[in-house]
C-alpha cells in the first residue's frame, strides 16, 4: 500500500514538471510583445496654441507660423480655441490644457479676471510656462512668461497719424470700440489719442459697443444721428468694422468718410480691397506665430532664462486702400 502511495506521488510530480516545462516553453517562444517603449510623440516637447478666433485670416495665419517652427524645432503642436469669440469655450480649453500639464501654453491674451486666475494661479501650480500671442495681458496680473505680438500703442499711434495724412488736421472723428475694453484696445486708443489731442481742430468722440453685429449697427446708427458732421471712424476693435461700415453704407455713400482699423478682424482684408476701409495697419501674424514657440522652446530647453517680460515685438505698417491692387 505504501508503495503504491509512492508510485502515485511520483507519477503527480512527473506530470507537474511537465506542465512547468510546457508552460515555460510557451513563454519563451509565445509572440506576445512587451509594452512598446514611448513614441518619439510622447517624448517631444507638446505645446498647445489657443485662440478664441478659430479659422480666421490672422489667427490662421498666427497657427501656420507656430505649425512651422514647431516642425523645425521637433515639438508637438495642438492649436485649440473656440468660433466666434466664445469666452467660455476658451477659457474652458485654457484649463483643460493647464489640467492636461503639457509642456507650454501660447494663448491669446484675454483681460478677464478668470484668465488671469487661470494663468497666475493654476498653471503656475503645475510650473507651465504661459506666452501671450497677438493680445496681451498685464503681465503683473497673469505671470505670463512674455507676449510676441504688435506694439499696439504704437499701432495706435500710426492708425492716427495715418488719418490725418489722408483727412487733414481738422475735422470730427469717431472712435468706436467694443465695451468689453480689453487691455489691447486700450493700449491702441491711447496711442490714437495721444496723437490726436495735439490737434485742436481735431475732435473725438469715443464711443463703445457689444461686439455683436446687430448692436454694433445700432450704436453706428446713434452716432450717425447724434454726429452728422463727422469725417472719419476709427474701429479699434478690428471685428466691428465691418458692421460699422455696413450701417454707415446704408445711410449713404462711404467714400466721404476717413475709416480706418486693424488687420486682425475678419472681414479687414476684404473691406480694404473693396476700398471700403482707407487704410489698415497691417501686422505679422506668421511672425508671430513662429516667434512664440521658438520663444517658448528656448525656455523649455533652458536657452533662454529668463524670457524679455516686456515682450518680443513684431513688424507692423500701414497699408492704404489706394495701395492695393
Amino acid at each position: 500500500m505504501r508503495k503504491a502511495g509512492l508510485i502515485f506521488l511520483s507519477f503527480i510530480c512527473i506530470f507537474l514538471s511537465y506542465l512547468t516545462f510546457i508552460t515555460a516553453q510557451k513563454a519563451f517562444h509565445s509572440n506576445w510583445k512587451l509594452p512598446a517603449a514611448s513614441s518619439e510623440k510622447e517624448d517631444r516637447i507638446r505645446i498647445v496654441l489657443i485662440t478664441q478666433e478659430l479659422e480666421t485670416p490672422f489667427w490662421d495665419k498666427v497657427g501656420k507660423g507656430a505649425a512651422l517652427q514647431a516642425k523645425k524645432d521637433g515639438a508637438s503642436l495642438e492649436v485649440w480655441g473656440s468660433y466666434g469669440k466664445n469666452q467660455d469655450d476658451f477659457l474652458k480649453k485654457l484649463e483643460i490644457a493647464i489640467q492636461s500639464k503639457v509642456d507650454g501654453i501660447i494663448v491669446q491674451g484675454l483681460d478677464t479676471d478668470k484668465f488671469k486666475e487661470l494663468t497666475k494661479i493654476k498653471a503656475a501650480f503645475y510650473g507651465i510656462p504661459i506666452i501671450t500671442v497677438g493680445n496681451d495681458v498685464p503681465k503683473a496680473e497673469s505671470l505670463r512668461k512674455t507676449y510676441v505680438g504688435s506694439d499696439q500703442h504704437l499701432a495706435g499711434r500710426m492708425i492716427a497719424k495715418l488719418m490725418l495724412s489722408d483727412m487733414g488736421q481738422e475735422g470730427n472723428v469717431i472712435l468706436l470700440s467694443d465695451s468689453q475694453q480689453e487691455y489691447y484696445q486700450q493700449q491702441r486708443l491711447t496711442g490714437i489719442k495721444e496723437v490726436l489731442q495735439s490737434f485742436p481742430n481735431v475732435k473725438t468722440i469715443y464711443a463703445e459697443t457689444p461686439e455683436a453685429r446687430e448692436q454694433v449697427i445700432a450704436k453706428t446708427r446713434d452716432l450717425l444721428n447724434q454726429y452728422p458732421d463727422a469725417d472719419g471712424f476709427i474701429a479699434v476693435n478690428a471685428n466691428i468694422a465691418g458692421a460699422m461700415i455696413q450701417e454707415i453704407g446704408r445711410r449713404g455713400q462711404v467714400e466721404p468718410y476717413y475709416i480706418y482699423s486693424f488687420d486682425d478682424g475678419s472681414e479687414s482684408n476684404t473691406l480694404l480691397n473693396q476700398k471700403k476701409l482707407d487704410g489698415v495697419i497691417e501686422q505679422s501674424p506668421e511672425m508671430m506665430g513662429k516667434k512664440s514657440v521658438d520663444v517658448l522652446m528656448r525656455w523649455l530647453e533652458n536657452e533662454t532664462v529668463p524670457l524679455d517680460a516686456d515682450g518680443y515685438l513684431s513688424e507692423i505698417r500701414m497699408i492704404k486702400a489706394m495701395d492695393k491692387r
